[in-house]
């Protein structure tokens, strides 16, 4: 851990941050998480994958 992260840990717990702002990233925390939970169960939507013009580098079987 350099010094620079000690002087942000410093200045943090000294004046940390407000309830909304914790909020704001707890909300897109969980977004995220929700996001990562339907791809990884349900699976990617296709309309939702970007066509190439070029085509593929590689295939997939």
């Amino acid at each position: 851990m350099n010094l620079r992260w000690l002087f942000r840990m410093t200045r943090w717990a000294q004046s940390p941050p407000s309830e909304k702002r914790i909020r704001f990233f707890f909300a897109i925390l969980a977004i995220c998480l929700t996001l990562l939970a339907i791809e990884h169960f349900i699976g990617w939507p296709d309309i939702l994958t970007p066509n190439s013009t070029r085509g593929r580098m590689w295939q997939t079987n």
